[in-house]
């Protein structure tokens, strides 16, 4: 039985956090307030997004491009007005899913490997490139869920 409370208290905890690594990144792209209250929603929801898919047992690379897809969607829309500034919230709220500790596993396990006196570096290699190879395909799944609404916005046809 799926405990909704928790799920919902998880779910909330995400997004609460994604909203504030979000504005974090906005500071940082040196937004104006209004853009980073905007920003901190795009990251609140992308994260939302995510943490759902991964409840449904998605894979971490589909639960992103889902959430980066569904973000860049409603900033296109409900940001219609701002132009090329609403991808650059959108792209604000999606950087909190880029998954750091893959990137980090990978590359101290490279550094390992590339040690002088490396101690069982085949065993280090595998989880390395494992932990890359998520990192590498997390952060397409971000690029591409980001720049599909613009690209199908631009054609004629739709």
């Amino acid at each position: 039985m799926i405990d909704l409370a928790a799920q919902a208290r998880m779910v909330l905890h995400q997004a609460f956090f994604g909203g504030l690594a979000a504005a974090g990144f906005g500071v940082l792209f040196n937004f104006g307030p209004r853009s980073l209250a905007l920003c901190a929603g795009a990251g609140a929801f992308a994260l939302a997004v995510r943490t759902l898919g991964l409840d449904a047992h998605w894979t971490l690379e589909g639960a992103t491009f889902v959430a980066a897809l569904a973000t860049a969607s409603v900033a296109l829309i409900g940001l219609r007005g701002l132009g090329a500034a609403a991808q650059a919230i959108a792209l604000a709220g999606c950087i909190p899913m880029v998954p750091g500790a893959f990137l980090n596993e990978a590359l101290l396990g490279f550094f390992t490997i590339s040690a002088s006196e490396a101690v069982n570096a085949e065993a280090a290699i595998l989880p390395s490139l494992q932990a890359m190879l998520r990192f590498i395909f997390t952060l397409g799944a971000i690029g591409a869920g980001l720049a599909i609404p613009s690209h199908l916005a631009r054609r004629r046809g739709f």
